[in-house]
């Protein structure tokens, strides 16, 4: 396929990319209004998909941020979206467009992306971790998107920590909760050394230390590859994940694995668009 739609759909934002012959030739980023959700996302989703299709266009591929009934499209529980509780997106791109339509999980999407044009290109096994308004992973294992159920697979973020769930403090919220600063402020404050803002991901990266090792212990991968907003600031955290990373049960495993950060700006919607044409069950 020369000219495929790929959109990573976000609690944040849409990023939609028209990708002809491999490069993505037009890009639209709009605020998706998660807390409003419903109709008005999916019309959202509608125009941003018009505005860069052209006559030429020969599918869409889609990721979002749940779990997918991928033979039939259908979208389940959408944890950042309101009202996006069960959506046959599949049935509505394809009525409203006549393309056929690809549908997946968005952290699945950006695994796949960063598999066939990043990073993950060196690895067998690795995880993609998304680190964003929440907190999401795509597992590729023996160079193939894992095959599951419903998507549900790597779903890290609602497993319970702290008294919550581990997305609390993986995700955006750890610092819009514990500072009132999104954490791009914080990141700022400590490029400019202020102490505290340091001091914030460090604590951050004690957190992501926890993710790690159970993924480790889960699926014991080559590789952790990190993307989203958040990973921008890797340098400001990984040294603490590495620290907090000592007296892991089987340091071997540690020591072998590669912690690295997407230099992909587009994975998502590249995943997103290569589920149109490569085959990844």
């Amino acid at each position: 396929m020369k000219n495929i739609i790929g959109i990573d759909l976000g609690g944040t934002s849409i990023e939609c990319g028209r990708i002809e012959d491999a490069c993505i030739a037009g890009h639209i980023k709009a605020d998706t209004q998660g807390h409003i959700g419903g109709q008005w996302t999916l019309d959202l989703l509608k125009s941003s998909i018009a505005e860069l299709m052209t006559d030429a266009t020969e599918a869409i591929g889609i990721g979002v941020p749940s779990v997918v009934d991928r033979d039939n499209g259908i979208v389940y529980n959408v944890q950042n979206i309101s009202g996006w509780d069960e959506v046959p997106l599949k049935e509505i791109l394809e009525t409203e467009f006549g393309k056929p339509v690809y549908v997946d999980n968005d952290a699945n999407c950006f695994a796949y992306g960063e598999k066939i044009y990043g990073k993950g290109r060196e690895f067998k096994d690795f995880v993609g971790v998304t680190l964003g308004t929440g907190l999401g992973a795509g597992i590729i294992q023996n160079h193939r998107l894992l095959s599951d159920s419903n998507c549900g697979s790597g779903e890290f973020g609602e497993i319970p920590y702290m008294g919550t769930k581990l997305e609390e403090f993986c995700g955006s919220r750890f610092f819009t909760d514990f500072t009132g600063l999104t954490g791009y402020e914080v990141a700022k404050n400590a490029d400019n050394g202020d102490s505290d803002a340091i001091r914030v991901f460090e604590e951050y990266g004690k957190h992501l230390a926890y993710l790690v090792k159970i993924i480790i212990l889960v699926l014991d991968p080559q590789a952790v590859i990190f993307g989203g907003s958040i990973a921008k600031s890797f340098d400001l955290f990984q040294e603490s994940i590495w620290k907090n990373l000592a007296g892991f049960p089987y340091p071997k495993s540690v020591e072998k694995l590669k912690i690295i950060v997407s230099e992909q700006k587009n994975s998502g919607i590249l995943g997103a668009a290569s589920l149109c044409t490569q085959p990844y069950q």
